[in-house]
């Protein structure tokens, strides 16, 4: 189980994925160009010292990502405001990583169509759309509970 962090743009929003993925033991991966850098004081901040202990591979574009995706026959499940199956429904395996969009504008419809899922959390639709490191708690959680059977 994998996480991918399309082009983030929010420094504290990342830095509390990466602890969480330190915590969980999950591998993250960022898709550049982020929208800060990783001296950022914010993301510094948000990870504290969880970040030297999380596995973070960086992708320096997003061809490179998706070539080395297929390349290690990797499922990708894109979760979005505009997917069809709700994240709860959603059979994860070991073998996907669950990616992410920019805050300020999720993914060009070209990374979209390269995923093998899309999936969403349902929210209220009066409602635009969940923090993102809050959607990747939520659909990580589930990830795992469904992936890591004890």
């Amino acid at each position: 189980m994998r996480i991918a962090l399309y082009q983030p743009d929010i420094p504290q929003n990342t830095g509390t994925i990466l602890r969480l993925c330190a915590c969980l033991d999950v591998e993250a991966h960022i898709i550049e160009p982020a929208g800060f850098p990783t001296s950022d004081r914010h993301f510094r901040r948000a990870g504290m010292d969880y970040l030297d202990q999380v596995s973070i591979v960086r992708h320096d574009s997003w061809r490179h990502f998706e070539d080395w995706r297929r390349e290690a026959k990797y499922r990708l499940a894109l979760f979005t405001t505009k997917g069809a199956e709700p994240y709860l429904d959603h059979r994860y395996s070991d073998d996907e990583i669950l990616l992410f969009g920019r805050e300020s504008a999720g993914v060009p419809e070209d990374v979209a169509a390269a995923a093998d899922s899309r999936v969403v959390i349902p929210m209220r639709e009066s409602l635009r759309s969940i923090n993102l490191a809050m959607t990747v708690a939520m659909a990580l959680g589930e990830a795992l509970r469904q992936v890591r059977v004890s």
